[in-house]
This record gives C-alpha cells, sequence and structure tokens, in this order.
C-alpha cells in the first residue's frame, strides 16, 4: 500500500494496462520506495546518496523504466519518469503515433482495447487476443472477439497521404469512439 512520502505521482499507458507508478523519497531517512499499481517493488532504506536513478520493469513485456532524482538546490528535488529510454512525455507521443485505444461496454464490465499499429497485434483488458486479418476493397479487417461479441478493427486509407491510415473498432458492427488512453 502506497505510504504518505509519495512525491511523484505518473500514469503509464502500455498495451496490457494502465500503470500508475508512484514514488516515495525520504530525503532525511535516505529512503527509495516505488509502487507499481500499489504493489512495492524497491525499496531501499537508509541511502547516503539522495540523488541518483531507480530502475523497474513495467507490464507483461518487461518495459524499462527509470526514475531519476535530482537536486535543483538545497534540499529540493525534481523527478522525472523515462519509460523504454525515453522521456515519459516522448513515450506517450510515440506510443500516440504507434497506437490506437478504445474504451468499450462489453457486457456490463469496461473492456480496454489496444491496437499495436506496427505489428497489428490486439489486446484486450491486458491480454493479448488471437486475430484473423483479411483484405478488404477499401483496407484490411482484423477480426476477434471479446466474450461472445464479434469484433473488427477496420483499417483504411484517408485517400490522402497525410491523414494516414484510420483504425477504427466495430463491435458486433457498430462503431465504437477511440480513446485516449
Amino acid at each position: 500500500m502506497p505510504c504518505g512520502d509519495a512525491v511523484a505521482v505518473w500514469d503509464v499507458a502500455l498495451s496490457d494496462g494502465v500503470y500508475r507508478v508512484e514514488f516515495a523519497h525520504g530525503t532525511t531517512t535516505g529512503k527509495r520506495v516505488v509502487y507499481v499499481n500499489g504493489t512495492e517493488v524497491i525499496r531501499k532504506d537508509w541511502m547516503f546518496k539522495l540523488v541518483g536513478k531507480e530502475t523497474f520493469s513495467l507490464g507483461s513485456a518487461d518495459t524499462k523504466a527509470t526514475i531519476n532524482i535530482e537536486a535543483v538546490g538545497g534540499f529540493a528535488y525534481e523527478y522525472s519518469l523515462n519509460v523504454g529510454g525515453k522521456s515519459l512525455q516522448k513515450f506517450i507521443d510515440h506510443r500516440a503515433k504507434t497506437t490506437k485505444t478504445w474504451l468499450v461496454q462489453v457486457d456490463g464490465a469496461d473492456c480496454r482495447v489496444v491496437l499495436e499499429k506496427d505489428t497489428m497485434d490486439v489486446w484486450c483488458n491486458g491480454q493479448k487476443v488471437e486475430t484473423t486479418g483479411e483484405f478488404v476493397d477499401d483496407g484490411t479487417e482484423t477480426h476477434f472477439t471479446v466474450g461472445e461479441h464479434a469484433c473488427c478493427i477496420k483499417a483504411t486509407s484517408g485517400g490522402k497521404k497525410k491523414n494516414g491510415i484510420d483504425h477504427s473498432l466495430l463491435l458486433d458492427g457498430l462503431k465504437v469512439p477511440a480513446s485516449s488512453q
């Protein structure tokens, strides 16, 4: 359970879920604790060096994450998170280009569907799902199921090179709006 010492909190969206990273830094005790989704993954007590880095893994793909601790004068510290070797903002920007996410209700339960555009892998609530792809007149369709529901991700060209490829999720034939996560 996260403690009251949390000095930084980040949310990181990966294909298999959204991870909450919390960092507790006891500047008088030398303590460093990292929590991922409320579970302690790193604890270091009595560290004399108050600046540095803490590295850990996120998600089923073991994506490398690093918390950077830097002094900004006196006893003030700045904390930043790198994910996959990039600053969090650059990682988020890259994910926005290479993935598409939909949040949908299926049989009364929330479902998070993620398409990895570069591999065409589809994830549903943290699990990679079996898909079948086919070429159609206006692009491609990737078929899969969520529970008893037929799903299809349609990839169509907007007709202009600048617009790129549009990906749409259909659940039982109905279009689902995209999400920002």
